[in-house]
Parts: C-alpha cells; structure tokens; sequence
C-alpha cells in the first residue's frame, strides 16, 4: 500500500476481465507446494524508459492483457477454500485489478535515490483478508515517471505464483500485445506435481522442511539493496576461482560471495557454523521437465552449512566449489521428498497444515538462473518493442525474516552479467553495502543501495 508522503501517488484502478467469459463452475486446486508458501507474496517491477502507451483504458496494451487472461483464468478469479478446507481458486472472471500511479521522480532519479520501501509503493502489498472471496489475489500497478518512464508492479500471493510465472504472466501479456504466438503457454494442472514413485520422506531436504517448520523467527525491520554486476566483472572473477571451481556459473559465484561477506555481519555462533538455505526453480531439474509455463509454485529449498573456518573470504573458490557441489547434487529423488513431505503433513480430512516461513530464519539465497536461456533472459525480453526491454527488473518477497534473502537475478546487460538483491536487518545493510570484497566487483548501487 502506498505511504503518506510517498512520491507515488495511485490516482485510479480499473479492473481488467479477460475477453471471453470463463465456462461456470470451473475452479483450480492450489498444489501442496502453493499452500507451503501461504506466509508470504511477490511483487515483480520492470522499469521500461519509455511509456508504451497513452491513455491506458483505452490503449491497446489492456485489450493484450484482456486478450492473455483468457489464457489465465485463475489469475482472474479468486480464492476461497474448498470442502476439505485448502484453498482453491474459483475461476468466475472477476478481474485483476489495475492501478494508475504517478510518480514525483523521473526514473533516473528513482532509480539512484529511493530505497527499498519507496520502491514498494510501485506495487501492491496487502496480507490475504480473512474472507477473500471479492478480493483480487493479482494486481498491476502501472506508475508513470517525470520525462516518460514506467513501470509495471506486479503482486500477487506467494501461494498462486511463483517468480517464474509472474515472469512469463508478464511476458504473455506483451507478446499479445505484440500479436506474437505465447511463447510458454500456461500450465494449470493439479497433476503436475504427482509422481508415481513410492513417496519417500527421509532425504536431506525433507528432514530440513521438518525442522523449518518448527523454527522461530523474530520480527526486526528488513530493508533492501541492489547490486548490479557487469559482464565483464563476473567473468574476471569466474576466471579467478576457476582453479577451485572450473565450471562455476555467476549465481554460484555471487552466492558464495553474499554469503560469506554476509556472515562476517552475523554475531558469532555456538556451534561456529554458517547456514544457506538455497533456492532453485525445478521445472527443468525432474525428468520429464515441466514446463516454463507451469503456473503455480516449483521451487525447491535445501540447505547447505559449512564450518566458520570454511567461511573465510581468502577461500572464496573453495565455498563457490562447494555451492557448485551442492546445487549439482539436488536430484529429481530430494525434490519430489519435499513435496511428499508436505503430504504427508495433511491433517486428518486431506487438510494441509499451516504454513511456516520458507524464506528464513536461516539466510535464503533465490536462483532465477533457469529463465536465461543461452545468455537471454525472458525477463528482459518483455519489450514492448524490439528496442524497448526493460532497463531493470526488481523481485521483492513479502514477510521475509530471519538473517536474510539474496535474489540473483538477471541484468539488463545480459551475459554474465547479473543484479543482485539483498535484504537484511537494518542495521547490517550499511556495512554490506560498503563491504570492500564486494566492492571490488565495481557494482552499480541501485535502489537502496546508495
């Protein structure tokens, strides 16, 4: 929700229907996995220096969203809970609100002066009401900037979405607007996430979703800094642990470098060990891969902890070696372990339990390495043009707590190239933000990193 005082200003809203009613009575069961995420939301903003349109209401970008949500009808209706008391969306076309902001900033000064919780005001922030069923779980706020830049908030509930599909949700939308075929048609099944493996329940992973749940996490205040790293600075520093890690990727390296230089900010541990928890995107990690257009969630948290004397920055190459391990090792078995896990949880009637924090409490670091295909993200190939993509995209989680979230993500550069986003107790930011390790990757601080 926009601050007072806030140089974002929501002047209007309208609500965007798809352009074919939806059949009755049809309604889309949230997947075990979506109901794991019931804690948190996701807000997705891409910067584009120039308005694609002029007058919205009647511009032919909102005929390409009416057109695209014909393609996604539980984007469009709403949430409620099903007999045996999980949720499910009632597909009955009731529209995803569209805001209309301005902005008191041009996006240049936007994008070097606001923080972290003026950047939220370019997207919608609201906890699930207790009786959602006139409430839109998807929004998109549009804010126009001075001199005639926007930028496109996306939000919606961790529990319908995941990063990638608010990434190809959007990506949809432009092509319509293109009059391109949909490059990754959305996937709405109940069955994706079923295998015909005998479930297994004792794996690495599994054992780590147990003792997550039961884990207590205090509130302090979290804000948020980016980084963005060149091409050419990943590369010089691929080729520096190359030694230690010869096929490293940029995540495993920026990873490795958050977390230790994270860590040093950390009051000391009893057990003088450090833990992250890594996230990965399986639709393309489990034979047949699923595909990029599965809407709904498809990640994956496992946890790697080393010993403080492991975490020393001198041996950079030795943890990006053992981040590259870890992540090799994830196998389609410990992904389908979680899912099983959460299954097996289901109170008596089919109810899933209650979800617990997933980002957190332990520092949680977010791969979106699966939507660079070759060295071209479908994140910045939402161009409304061919010359116009996007010149930044930012991806916040609502609710994170704990010691932390790192979200690498794809840079307008493309490449190696890569933006980094951190969030963590207030008090830590300043430090990290001139810690001397991660500057000498010569970053440019955006949002909240000045």
């Amino acid at each position: 929700m926009v601050k007072k005082n806030s140089r974002v200003s929501v002047h209007s809203m309208l609500t965007a229907v798809s352009s074919q009613p939806v059949g009755s009575g049809k309604t889309h069961p949230l997947s075990v996995l979506d109901h794991a995420m019931g804690l948190h939301t996701i807000h997705v903003v891409f910067y584009y220096k120039k308005n694609p349109f002029g007058i919205f209401d009647v511009d032919p970008l909102r005929i390409a969203l009416s057109e695209v949500l014909c393609l996604y009808p539980q984007v469009t209706g709403r949430l409620t809970r099903g007999e045996s008391g999980n949720w499910l969306v009632k597909c009955n076309d009731a529209g995803v609100r569209v805001l209309r902001a301005k902005v008191e900033a041009t996006m240049d000064e936007w994008l070097r002066s606001a923080d972290s919780s003026e950047e939220k005001d370019l997207t919608f922030w609201e906890e699930i009401p207790e009786e959602p069923s006139t409430w839109s779980p998807f929004r998109i706020q549009v804010n126009e900037f001075e001199g005639g830049g926007v930028a496109f908030g996306l939000s919606c509930t961790h529990m319908n979405a995941d990063p990638t599909s608010i990434t190809i949700l959007f990506k949809s939308w432009i092509e319509s607007h293109r009059q391109e075929p949909i490059e990754h048609p959305p996937l709405f099944s109940s069955t994706t996430l079923h295998h015909q493996q005998v479930p297994n329940t004792s794996t690495k992973s599994d054992n780590y979703c147990a003792t997550k749940g039961n884990a207590e996490t205090p509130s302090v205040k979290m804000v948020t800094a980016t980084f963005k790293f060149s091409d050419s600075a990943i590369k010089k520093w691929l080729d520096e642990v190359h030694d230690q890690c010869a096929k490293a990727t940029p995540f495993e390296l920026l990873a490795a470098l958050f977390w230790t230089r994270v860590a040093h900010l950390k009051a000391p541990k009893n057990d003088n060990k450090h833990s992250l928890s890594i996230c990965l995107d399986f639709r393309r990690l489990v034979q047949p891969p699923i595909s990029l257009g599965y809407f709904g969630n498809a990640l994956h948290f496992s946890l790697l902890t080393l010993d403080e004397e492991e975490m020393d920055y001198g041996k950079l190459g030795h943890v990006v070696e053992l981040v590259h391990r870890h992540i090799s090792d994830v196998r389609e078995e410990e992904v389908w372990s979680v899912v099983d896990w959460f299954e097996s949880q289901k109170e008596e009637g089919g109810k899933y339990a209650e979800p617990f924090r997933m980002y957190g409490p332990e520092l949680t670091c977010v791969s979106m390495e699966h939507i660079i295909i070759g060295h071209k993200s479908l994140m910045f190939s939402a161009s409304f043009k061919s010359d116009e993509k996007p010149v930044h995209v930012s991806c916040h989680v609502g609710n994170v707590r704990g010691e932390g979230l790192i979200v690498v993500l794809p840079s307008v550069e493309e490449g190696l190239a890569r933006t980094v986003m951190v969030t963590l107790p207030e008090e830590e930011m300043p430090k990290l933000c001139e810690d001397q390790a991660i500057q000498c990757l010569q970053p440019t601080m955006l949002i909240g990193g000045r």
